[in-house]
């Protein structure tokens, strides 16, 4: 009984779920004859039902307009039209649309051929669907616009080329189409199939290359988005199409399974369109999301095909997800509680945007064979490493500053381009750096967890003064942490430590107090180079709140690097130093300037220094090659050139040798064998270029070996465990240590501010100003050098530089003062513009020195 009973209801259930399933049918077949009566019309010229298409007063809806129509349209019952007997145009209409029901994936051919029909019809609804259908669907543009072969060498340098003239793309077009036309059907169906018969071939393509047929996606992309509502159909699909993408490589593993995956990625980043303003509200933001998980290893096979890119394409995507940033932070008011590092879509355009930085890296020139040795003797670590182990403070990166994985994976470095495709400021989003909250961004990075993103994994995007800051924030949380560590060991070992490095110096003979010291503590415990400068000068009352160490730096610098003590080298022509290969001091004393180079940076004080830009890549790791002679050696770099360049015979015109002569200190002439029996080996024009190569290896690398080395691990006893190297370029690190050549006075006026009774508004303030501007350039220098403590601007110019001028009482024959260490002018409100200028041209000239006010 129970069994039958069982039987019946499985029975009824059966024919409850087949009525449903005809119920369903029905609907549907009712709404998209609905559908197709609002879009395309029964055909009948007279027809009277004003919900159809081919009613004189009906208004034509667009898809998304109509899809919703036929929807509401079924709901009231409203009137359905038969299809005119004496239009064949609706018979055909239906035919275009069932024939290509079954496309599932795309070839150029099969876009033409479909292209083609619709235009003869003028009805491009059935190719608006394909595209839907297609571009929506994972499996479908995985599989679309396949080569049919691996592409040669000649193909992939052929993407660097610019697009073609839009004529001849028009031609070529046109023969496709109509050879899509001759063929038919049979033929389209065979070559469709032959598509598909080449997926084994496809598998067994190199890493670094793809199965898409770039170049045509690119003539597709151009035929289709110049109509409106196929570009519609690609947004929409794009909408449907990355939440299930991201979908599937967040759970599903799926590019491991099929590295062809990687196509889809490839085939939506050539649509032209994605930077307009359609795409950004949420299709652009979603595929963002999708790409950003990808795997490293898909993200580095993405960045190697776009370094194959032109710089122009490369521009294009990089200018696709800028626009995306810059509109998220535009359109959203971000601050310290609504924070832009929680933003999904500015996140991942920036993960997004860091392939295209890579891609734009290995695409220009690079050169990463010519690397500098890592140091033999590791530096040494801090005594108290066993007392921090054991208090739960063991240092994180000993080994150095993080590397980024793509970079890894890539085996690039940032510092290994000569040249990018697109300059590096381009990278640069300036409204991010606006509303980007550094305090808590340095915490993420810090922090490294996956919950929360920092901008700092991705310095390229950052200006100069932003990484400033986040590097501003390392060195004094590590000067807190030294600090803490100091005191926590006293009260551990019973002995009263100092917390600051503390440098007690005499004006006359600051260079042996000072480098002496420092040599002490470099040898002892180097540690103690991180915790917080502090200067003494003896004799003086100044306290030193920052103000004295730059005049100390600046003391120092002048010493060290005097001609006349013989260390470095001045070039009159470049007006720049370089190091003395002949000269007689030991190794320890360049070690020193390496550590004053790195005491700077570590505690924000700018020196006046002027070196080549080959000794800031030589401390990012590089060797100096001959492009670099360009601004350490014009001269020289010149002659080499024409060498290189010459049409005549090098040997019977030169007769010059692999052996070169320089002078010592004292004029004396050294020879140098580039080769072993350099005298006796002749420049000719087949061994010229490595004649020039040896030459500049001599004379950037190799002559000053020894005093390099020596001042790089002077520098890295400092920097060692910084973020330095990760977050800036050479030119950076230049800016950093040497500040802002140009000093732009307008921008510091309308940053100073005001105290003590003074305002914007008050005579003698505005009187200072024409005074100041009217000043010389060496008057204006020696004016931020009195009032700042250096005569260069901040990283940011001097608009980043805070100054304050404050009333010191009225109108007295006493000189203007100042507090270095706060920025700080103090100003007697003198009676006329006359004596403001004499007393503060007095000021500035004869300024040396600190004293308690």
């Amino acid at each position: 009984m129970f069994t039958t009973l069982d039987v019946d209801k499985t029975d009824f259930s059966a024919v409850l779920i087949e009525t449903r399933s005809q119920k369903r049918a029905a609907a549907k077949h009712l709404i998209e004859r609905y559908y197709h009566q609002l879009t395309e019309g029964c055909g009948n010229d007279s027809c009277s039902n004003a919900w159809c298409s081919s009613s004189r007063g009906s208004h034509r809806l667009d898809n998304n307009a109509a899809a919703v129509k036929a929807l509401e349209l079924y709901k009231i019952n409203a009137k359905l039209c038969d299809p005119h007997p004496s239009k064949k145009g609706t018979t055909m209409n239906h035919c275009v649309r069932d024939d290509f029901k079954d496309v599932n994936y795309l070839t150029e051919e099969k876009v033409y051929e479909i292209l083609h029909i619709c235009g003869e019809k003028e009805d491009y609804s059935p190719l608006i669907r394909v595209i839907g259908r297609v571009f929506s669907s994972a499996e479908g543009l995985v599989q679309s616009f396949r080569r049919s072969k691996p592409p040669t060498k000649e193909e992939l340098k052929s993407l660097q080329s610019k697009d073609e003239d839009k004529d001849e793309d028009e031609e070529e077009a046109a023969a496709c189409s109509a050879a899509a036309m001759e063929e038919d059907s049979p033929g389209s169906s065979s070559r469709l199939d032959g598509a598909a018969s080449g997926d084994n071939d496809v598998g067994k393509l190199g890493p670094d290359e793809v199965s898409v047929d770039i170049d045509a996606v690119r003539r597709v992309y151009q035929r289709l988005l110049s109509n409106g509502n196929i570009e519609t159909a690609f947004l929409n699909a794009l909408v449907y199409l990355s939440p299930n993408v991201e979908c599937d490589l967040t759970y599903h593993n799926v590019y491991s399974r099929d590295p062809n995956y990687l196509n889809l990625f490839v085939v939506v980043m050539e649509n032209s369109n994605l930077h307009s303003p359609d795409y950004l509200e949420i299709a652009l933001p979603q595929f963002c999301r999708a790409m950003s998980k990808l795997p490293l290893p898909a993200l580095a096979k993405l960045a190697r095909l776009w370094s194959h890119y032109s710089a122009e394409q490369i521009h294009r995507i990089m200018e696709t997800f800028q626009q995306l940033i810059t509109y998220k932070v535009v359109s959203n008011e971000f601050n310290s509680r609504n924070l832009v590092n929680d933003d999904d879509a500015v996140v991942a355009a920036t993960k997004c945007l860091k392939i295209v930085y890579y891609a734009n890296v290995m695409g220009g020139e690079v050169d990463t064979e010519h690397n500098e040795e890592e140091d033999e003797e590791p530096i040494p670590e801090s005594s108290e490493l066993t007392l921090q182990e054991l208090l739960g403070e063991e240092r994180r990166n000993k080994k150095g500053p993080r590397v980024d994985p793509l970079e890894t994976e890539l085996t690039i470095r940032t510092s290994d381009s000569r040249r990018p495709l697109i300059p590096f400021e381009e990278f640069v989003n300036e409204p991010l750096n606006e509303v980007l909250e550094m305090d808590k961004d340095y915490t993420f990075f810090k922090v490294e967890t996956e919950n929360k993103f920092s901008f700092m994994t991705c310095p390229f995007i950052l200006n100069a003064v932003t990484k400033n800051l986040g590097l501003y924030y390392d060195n004094r949380i590590r000067m807190y942490s030294e600090r803490r560590i100091t005191v926590l060991y006293s009260l551990v070992q019973g002995q009263q430590l100092n917390p600051y490095l503390r440098l007690k110096v005499r004006r006359d003979h600051i260079i042996d107090d000072a480098l002496v010291r420092l040599e002490m503590i470099a040898m002892e415990n180097p540690a103690d180079l991180k915790k917080q400068l502090y200067v003494e000068f003896e004799g003086e009352q100044g306290v030193d709140e920052g103000g004295v160490s730059k005049e100390f730096f600046q003391l120092v610098v002048e010493e060290i690097f005097n001609p006349d003590i013989g260390m470095f080298a001045y070039d009159e022509r470049t007006k720049m130093f370089w190091f003395n290969p002949s000269s007689f001091e030991n190794e320890g004393q360049f070690t020193l300037i390496g550590i004053v180079l790195g005491l700077a940076i570590y505690n924000n004080c700018i020196l006046d220094v002027h070196f080549p830009m080959v000794v800031y890549r030589k401390l990012m790791g590089k060797k100096g090659t001959f492009r670099d002679l360009a601004d350490s050696n014009p001269v020289l770099y010149q002659s080499l050139k024409e060498l290189s360049e010459y049409e005549g015979s090098v040997e019977e015109d030169m007769m010059i040798t692999f052996q070169i002569s320089q002078t010592d200190l004292f004029g004396n002439p050294l020879m140098y064998d580039l080769r072993e029996n350099g005298d006796q080996i002749p420049v000719t024009n087949e061994n010229r270029k490595e004649f020039v190569a040896q030459y500049a290896e001599y004379m950037l690398n190799k002559s000053v070996e020894k005093q390099f080395k020596a001042f790089r691990r002077g520098f890295h006893m400092v920097t060692n465990e910084s973020p330095l190297k990760y977050l800036f370029r050479p030119e950076e690190i230049e800016l950093l240590i040497c500040g802002s050549r140009n000093l732009d006075f307008q921008a510091l006026e309308e940053t100073t501010e005001y105290d003590g009774g003074y305002s914007r508004d008050s005579r003698i303030i505005k009187e200072f100003w024409e005074t100041l501007h009217s000043f010389a350039e060496e008057q204006k220098r020696l004016f931020l050098q009195f009032t700042t403590g250096t005569d260069r601007a901040p990283v940011g110019g001097l608009g980043k530089l805070k100054m304050i001028i404050a009333k010191n009482g009225p109108d007295t024959d006493r000189l203007p003062t100042s507090h270095t260490c706060f920025n700080v002018l103090l100003l007697p409100e003198y009676d006329t513009k006359e004596k403001l200028r004499e007393r503060l041209l007095k000021a500035i000239l004869y300024a040396k020195g600190f004293g308690m006010l």
